[in-house]
C-alpha cells in the first residue's frame, strides 16, 4: 500500500532532513509540495519524478488522495498550518518544535482524534547514531542502574544569537527539544526540571545557552546542555550507572554527509568513525573491570517515516506518544517563562 504525502515548505528542513529519506521509500509517494515561492533549481529533479509544486495551499489541502502532510516551515507557523491540515482530514508530521504552547499542542491532538488522523512531531534525532549507541548500552544493562546522564550539543558560534528574546528562535526551543525528547523517550516524564537558560554574550538577547536538569526522584538526574561558545570538543553523552560508565564523543554523521551532497543511498552514508566509537567501562559478572569500544549503530532519519507508515497503514502504535510530545512542550514553555535559574515541578 502506498502512502501519498504532501509537503508544506520547501526550504532547508524539507530538502535536508526529510525528502532525501522519503525519496528512497517505495511505499511513500510525494505528490505535491507547497511553498510561497518555489526554488526552481531545487524543484527540477522532483518535477522530473512527477512531483507537483504549487503556491496555492488549498490545492494541496483539497486533494483527497493526499493522506499525510509534513510541515517544514518556521516554528511560529506550525500550529496554524497543522490545524489547517488536520481540519482538511490529513495526518500531519510537524517539524520541531511541534508547537509554541501546551494549550496549542493539546488542541491539535484533540482535533486529530476528532478527525481520525495521526498527529506527530518530527523527532528524527531519535535516529541519530550517537543516541542509538547510548540507548543500546542502557538497554543491554551492563552499566547497572543508571543514575546520571549528561548530553550535549555544543558549537563555537560567537555573536550568532543577538536578536531579541523570542522563544521559538532560541537554542532551547531549537536544540533542547531534541536532547530532551530523547531522554524522555528513554526514561519517561521527569518529576522536576531545573533551568538555566540565557544568552552568555548579550544581555536580553535570544538564548544561546541552556543547562537543564531533568530529575527522576532521587535516583536519576539527566542534564541536557547547549552552549554556542564552546571551542573544545566535549562528549556528546556521558552515562553513569551503578556498575559502570559510558562516554561517547562525536556527532551523528548524517547531517555532515547531507551538507556535502552525499545522499542516504550512498555507500558509507552516516557511518561513524572508529575513533568516535563510545567507550564503556564496567564490571563483568566476575567482578573484573572491562573497558571496550561500542560500535556506533547506523543512524537513519528515514526510520521515522517507516514508523509513521507502520502506524497509518499497519495500525502500529505511534512512535511519539501524545504524553511524550506534551511533556516536551510543557518543559520548553515553562523554561522560557520561568526566571533563570529556577526549578519547575511537573504536574
Amino acid at each position: 500500500m502506498t502512502l501519498v504525502s504532501g509537503f508544506i515548505g520547501f526550504g532547508k528542513s524539507a530538502n535536508r532532513y526529510h525528502l532525501p529519506y522519503v525519496n528512497l521509500r517505495e511505499n511513500i509517494k510525494v505528490k505535491t509540495i507547497f511553498d510561497l515561492t518555489i526554488n526552481e533549481d531545487l524543484a527540477a529533479s522532483y518535477r522530473a519524478k512527477g512531483v507537483n509544486f504549487t503556491t496555492n495551499i488549498e490545492e494541496l489541502l483539497n486533494d483527497d488522495e493526499i493522506e499525510l502532510v509534513t510541515i517544514c516551515t518556521p516554528a511560529h507557523t506550525h500550529y496554524d498550518l497543522a490545524k489547517q491540515a488536520i481540519l482538511a482530514g490529513k495526518s500531519v508530521i510537524v517539524e520541531k518544535p511541534f508547537c509554541d504552547t501546551v494549550e496549542h499542542a493539546k488542541e491539535l491532538f484533540a482535533l486529530g482524534k476528532e478527525k481520525g488522523v495521526l498527529v506527530q512531531p518530527y523527532q528524527n534525532r531519535r535516529f541519530d547514531g550517537d543516541y542509538l549507541a547510548v540507548k543500546q548500552v542502557i538497554e543491554q544493562g551492563f552499566l547497572g542502574d543508571i543514575n546520571e546522564v549528561e548530553t550535549h550539543i555544543d558549537y563555537y558560534r560567537p555573536g550568532s544569537f543577538t536578536a531579541p528574546a523570542v522563544k521559538e528562535n532560541g537554542s532551547f526551543y531549537g536544540l533542547g527539544i531534541h536532547t530532551m525528547d530523547r531522554m524522555i523517550a528513554l526514561f519517561g516524564r521527569p518529576d522536576t526540571v531545573a533551568y538555566d537558560i540565557r544568552n552568555n554574550e548579550v544581555a536580553g538577547a535570544v538564548d544561546n545557552y541552556f543547562d537543564v536538569d531533568l530529575h527522576y526522584g532521587n535516583t536519576l538526574k539527566v542534564k541536557v546542555k547547549t552552549n554556542h561558545v564552546v571551542a573544545s570538543v566535549y562528549p556528546r553523552f556521558i552515562v553513569h550507572g551503578s556498575n559502570g560508565s559510558f562516554i561517547k564523543y562525536g556527532e551523528d554523521q548524517q547531517e555532515n554527509d547531507l551538507k556535502a551532497g552525499v545522499m542516504p543511498d550512498a555507500a558509507g552514508f552516516g557511518e561513524d568513525s572508529v575513533m568516535y566509537y563510545g567507550i564503556a567501562k564496567y564490571r563483568n559478572s566476575n567482578g573484573d573491570w572491562i573497558e571496550k569500544q561500542i560500535k556506533t549503530p547506523l543512524g537513519d532519519y528515514g526510520r521515522y517515516y517507516d514508523a509513521v507508515y507502520a502506524t497509518l497503514k499497519n495500525g502500529a502504535e505511534p512512535l511519539i506518544s501524545e504524553e511524550e510530545a506534551l511533556t516536551n512542550i510543557q518543559i520548553l514553555e515553562a523554561g522560557f517563562y520561568a526566571p533563570s535559574p529556577s526549578v519547575y515541578k511537573l504536574n
